[in-house]
């Protein structure tokens, strides 16, 4: 199974954590600077000396060099959360060990010389961190980091210099979101060092109600401090959106029952689907799950059905090319065949 396919009820409204490490090595200037002979140089130099990852934790590896990957397959990567839109772009040489369950990942030649990431549905930035901790002294071990006394490890962008760290918890927050004083609370939480984002887009066109919670400092903060940093501001909006939640079932039980039965309705029956639509029908299919109002057979991971629906992804399901109305088509049918059985 790959990590979005599984079901997490630890913690409701907690979608996913993320811990991402950027690391450079001191034999050679930053990627940008790179002439294409030294790039290629250097990638070969960390695929080989990475060629024995799989016997560092027991999971199953792939590398691929990213020339080579098509560019519907770097979309559908993308659209993952393997990597982001700037690496499905890049043209430079670009290497990527990606473990089986899509967990975790080490790109090479990216924006830094490597880039260590694990996720996970759930909130587990503690275990995470642990994890990645280990897979960065082994990956220390084969190749010399850029590392300064004062200022920490060094990176490509000065936004990263210090801890190189990024930890990160995607929420779903779609009763929160409708308050007025939502974006006065997501303003506040800046104040505390954490910066909260839309998944797919700002505001109104944030279709599906996904949040995500990161720190703004890598430099000046331990890594402790900002997996700490991050969990607070990350729990303390899932306490809110639950309490919003518990509030509005308390006085509008019915009406929620009936936006979760409606737009599960619509799913299992469209036979066209925009993305916009499939997204905010499935944030009402997760909020309906996790309040209890719909009830499935076993526990089931919603977040899977959003990035399925996405179009790299879609298209990738088919054995041509499909154009948009096509597209619609096929993320109906998908949703058909991928809902849950509700009781």
């Amino acid at each position: 199974m790959k990590w979005y396919e599984r079901a997490d009820e630890g913690r409701p409204g907690v979608v996913s954590s993320r811990v991402r490490l950027a690391r450079n090595w001191d034999e050679y200037v930053f990627p940008a600077k790179l002439s294409e002979r030294d790039s290629e140089e250097m990638l070969h130099r960390l695929e080989f000396g990475l060629k024995d990852i799989s016997g560092f934790d027991g999971r199953r590896y792939e590398y691929c060099y990213l020339k080579e990957v098509d560019e519907l397959q770097r979309k559908a990567l993308w659209e993952r959360r393997v990597f982001n839109s700037t690496i499905a772009a890049r043209k430079a040489p670009t290497g990527l060990y990606l473990s089986e369950e899509e967990d975790t990942g080490i790109l090479l030649n990216g924006s830094d010389h490597i880039r260590l990431q694990v996720v996970s549905t759930g909130f587990h930035l503690d275990e995470l961190w642990k994890c990645v901790d280990q897979l960065d002294d082994y990956v220390n071990e084969r190749f010399s980091y850029a590392f300064d006394d004062k200022y920490g490890y060094l990176t490509a962008f000065p936004t990263n210099v210090g801890t190189g760290m990024r930890a990160s918890v995607i929420l779903h927050l779609p009763t929160l979101c409708q308050g007025k004083k939502f974006s006065g609370l997501v303003a506040e939480m800046g104040r505390f060092g954490a910066i909260v984002k839309g998944v797919y887009g700002e505001g109104d066109e944030n279709y599906g109600a996904l949040y995500e919670v990161s720190n703004q400092r890598t430099l000046g903060l331990s890594e402790k401090e900002i997996i700490d940093l991050v969990s607070k501001v990350a729990i303390q909006l899932a306490a809110q959106e639950q309490q919003v939640r518990n509030l509005s079932l308390e006085k509008h039980r019915l009406e929620r029952e009936d936006e979760a039965y409606k737009s599960y309705g619509i799913l299992k029956y469209a036979r066209r689907l925009t993305r916009k639509d499939a997204m905010m029908l499935l944030s009402q299919i997760m909020l309906g799950i996790s309040t209890g109002v719909l009830r499935t057979e076993s526990p089931f991971q919603v977040y899977r059905l959003m990035l399925g629906i996405q179009p790299a992804n879609l298209q990738k399901r088919s054995d041509r090319p499909l154009g948009k109305a096509e597209i619609d088509r096929a993320r109906a049918d998908y949703l058909r065949a991928e809902l849950p059985v509700v009781l």
